[in-house]
C-alpha cells in the first residue's frame, strides 16, 4: 500500500476523468474506483467535482451511494447547445478548505490548471499522488511535478481491466 496514513482525501475532476478514460475506449466504473481509491491510497473522503444538469439525478444518486461526495457547479447551455460547467475552481477552493482535515491529498485529473494545487501541496508534503487519468494525454505542466518529486504520478490508463464499466 502507497499511503502510510490513514486519512487522505481525493479530489476528482470528474470531466476530465470521465472524458479522458473514455478517449482510451472504455468506460470507467465509479463504484470500482472508489474501492480502488480507497484499498489503494487509504482515501476516506472522495470529492467528487461534477457539473449540474437536472435530468441527471439518477447519476448523481448513484454516485453518493458509491462513496462520494458530489460537489456540484452549475452548468451554462452555450449558443451552440454544448453543456459548460469547468469545476477547476471549485477543486481548488475546497482542497484549501479541507487542507487542515487530509493528511494527504490525492487529486485525480491530468489538466494543468491544478498544476499550482499540486506544486504547493508537494512543498507541504500534502500531495500523495497526481493520478492521471490518460497517460498518454496530460498536461506539460503536471510534467514538471517529476523534477520535484519521483513517483508522483500514477495511470488509470493501466487500470483498464480493474475499473472499467461491464454493463450486466
Amino acid at each position: 500500500m502507497i499511503a502510510s496514513r490513514k486519512n487522505n482525501y481525493a479530489f476528482i475532476d470528474s470531466q476530465n476523468l470521465n472524458l479522458s478514460v473514455r478517449s482510451l475506449g472504455w468506460k470507467l466504473n465509479f463504484g470500482s474506483f472508489r474501492v480502488y481509491l480507497r484499498e489503494k491510497y487509504s482515501i476516506q473522503q472522495a470529492y467528487l467535482f461534477i457539473g449540474y444538469l437536472p435530468g441527471n439525478q439518477h447519476l448523481y444518486t448513484a454516485l453518493q451511494m458509491a462513496g462520494y461526495i458530489c460537489v456540484f457547479k452549475p452548468t451554462l447551455e452555450l449558443p451552440d447547445g454544448t453543456v459548460k460547467g469547468n469545476v477547476d475552481a471549485e477543486l481548488v477552493l475546497h482542497t484549501m478548505i479541507q487542507y487542515n482535515n487530509f493528511d494527504k491529498a490525492l487529486l485525480v485529473s491530468g489538466d494543468g490548471d491544478f498544476f499550482c494545487l499540486a506544486q504547493y501541496l508537494l512543498e507541504q508534503d500534502k500531495l500523495l499522488k497526481v493520478l492521471i487519468p490518460n497517460q498518454a494525454r496530460y498536461s506539460g505542466l503536471l510534467k514538471r511535478l517529476s523534477t520535484q518529486q519521483n513517483n508522483v504520478f500514477d495511470f488509470i490508463s493501466e487500470l483498464r481491466v480493474r475499473l472499467e464499466y461491464r454493463p450486466k
